[in-house]
């Protein structure tokens, strides 16, 4: 059985924000178009206060920089020592506080946090269920999980990971294995049995007139590729679950 090669993210360094011959790209064109989805979200539940918000597997900081621009005190944690301090150069607030943590066991009490955003992570990990419910506990009541990852059905097989290997240069392998992918309705299960009910789900693609033919064989991410919010989540899907009070 293979496992999901995660060791390749102490390897990109400033590749997190400058390489465009690797899947990384990819994400940081994708973290464009959720951004205005996320914020959204968040400003659904009030801004009573500064909202509190914690970033699980938060990468080279693409999610969290964009947060805490936009006025939310942020804390963002990840497994990768490499990816944060990456993470801490790029955040031209000077206000996130960066963390190594492993996203089953957070070292947070519980009810810190108004949001918890957990993107592209849960289909890296062998036990989603439990990483959902240890992010439920760091929830205050009311609060969120908004979470991005892929449906797991043989169109997300050919354009998610064959596709990508295909047409994208520096692939690693491994980096994503279909039996990890997670169907929408396995999601909203992991949810309600962590005391969560979801409350919005939108699907994620990208825009194909953002792409040129000359551009899809070159082996790079062209700087226009865009991506949009669908109502089809066949390929990638977000979503918004509440703690129930």
């Amino acid at each position: 059985m293979n496992e999901v090669n995660n060791q390749i993210y102490e390897t990109y360094g400033e590749r997190w924000y400058t390489a465009d011959d690797d899947p990384i790209a990819l994400l940081r064109a994708e973290s464009k178009a959720k951004l205005p989805w996320v914020l959204n979200e968040i400003q659904k539940i009030g801004a009573k206060n500064k909202q509190t918000v914690l970033d699980v597997g938060c990468g080279g900081g693409f999610l969290s920089n964009a947060l805490a621009q936009n006025g939310l005190a942020v804390t963002g944690v990840d497994l990768s020592e490499e990816s944060l301090r990456v993470a801490k150069a790029h955040d031209i607030t000077g206000t996130i506080q960066y963390l190594p943590a492993d996203a089953y066991h957070l070292p947070f009490a519980d009810q810190s946090f108004d949001v918890v955003t957990v993107m592209d992570f849960l289909e890296h990990v062998e036990r989603p269920a439990d990483v959902v419910k240890e992010c439920a506990r760091v929830l205050k009541p009311g609060g969120i999980l908004i979470y991005h990852t892929f449906n797991r059905n043989w169109l997300a097989w050919i354009v998610i990971i064959k596709l990508v290997e295909w047409l994208v240069k520096n692939t690693p392998k491994d980096m994503h294995i279909l039996r990890l992918f997670i169907k929408p309705k396995e999601l909203e299960n992991f949810c309600s049995e962590a005391g969560l009910s979801v409350q919005s789900v939108t699907g994620l693609r990208p825009v194909i007139m953002s792409l040129t033919l000359k551009s899809l064989f070159s082996g790079v991410v062209p700087k226009t590729m865009k991506f949009k919010t669908t109502p089809s989540t066949l390929l990638s899907y977000m979503g918004c679950a509440k703690k129930n009070c």
